[in-house]
């Protein structure tokens, strides 16, 4: 095993010991129906793939994307600043449509409640 497929292996497990209390979900099914997932906390695991932030060091907010192979979905984070891109992360949070950051429209994104870096 590559260090890379191990790190995401160690990703997988953490979200699933922490994200108990919510479903882990695939970022296709929650392209394909968002309306399925509104207002309800999920789970996903994968690859930043573009990270914005604002504000100073880590007490800013941000969006970053994450790519978990089957697809890409826009997570918001508020006073934790936003992980680099590459970066393997397990983000939970609860879905919502039409969020404005920065002047631009993210339609439907994951409002991040917690995080861990894989």
């Amino acid at each position: 095993m590559t260090i890379k497929k191990v790190a995401f292996f160690i990703a997988l497990v953490v979200v699933g010991l922490v994200s108990v209390a919510c479903e882990r979900v695939r970022i296709a099914d929650i392209n394909a129906d968002p309306g399925r997932f509104l207002n309800k906390e999920v789970a996903v695991v994968g690859t930043v793939t573009q990270s914005i932030g604002a504000g100073i060091g880590s007490f800013g907010a941000g969006v970053y994307q994450v790519d978990d192979g089957s697809g890409r979905l826009w997570v918001l984070a508020k006073g934790r600043g936003v992980p680099a891109k590459g970066a393997k992360v397990g983000v939970k949070g609860h879905v919502s449509q039409s969020v404005v950051f920065l002047g631009i429209n993210y339609a439907t994104i994951l409002q991040e409640s917690d995080r861990r870096h894989g």
